[in-house]
């Protein structure tokens, strides 16, 4: 029993990773997808009252909103794992740029969500946590994350 928790801002590509990573194996639920917090969050209850191995794919930029993702996990005994996207708002709007109209997120969003990006830390209740880069040839680098001391 899994959660998985991306954090970073949009344009970072958590999506792209779901999908090459947890595709075959986690639920994805996202608010891309789901479109309501009331869907979103029927969504995270079926998963874990059946012990399903799930990631949320959203950008969860503070404790307060990983929060809410966490603790039920928790209680309903999953293990806990973050991944945190490198979040450099110049990258992430030139990727914004390259997708097709209908995906792109506006500019003064992802500026915002840069805004109020906290950095995960492990105090918050993860069991691991890691650190994504995305290179010029769209592959990912993960390396362990190093809690600020």
């Amino acid at each position: 029993m899994q959660l998985v928790v991306f954090c970073g801002i949009q344009a970072t590509g958590k999506s792209t990773f779901y999908q090459r990573q947890f595709f075959h194996s986690h639920v994805r639920i996202s608010m891309d997808l789901l479109r309501t917090r009331h869907r979103e969050r029927r969504m995270l209850e079926l998963c874990l009252e059946t012990k399903m191995r799930c990631v949320i794919d959203n950008t969860n930029p503070t404790r307060a909103e990983r929060a809410a993702y966490i603790e039920p996990a928790r209680a309903a005994g999953f293990e806990v794992v973050g991944y945190f996207f490198q979040s450099i708002a110049a990258e992430a709007l030139v990727r914004n740029q390259q997708r097709p109209p209908e995906r792109q997120v506006p500019d003064r969003g992802i500026k915002g969500t840069r805004n109020r990006l906290e950095p995960p830390s492990r105090a918050e209740g993860f069991d691991r946590l890691y650190f994504v880069r995305i290179g010029a040839d769209q592959e990912f680098t993960v390396t362990d994350w190093q809690d600020e001391i």
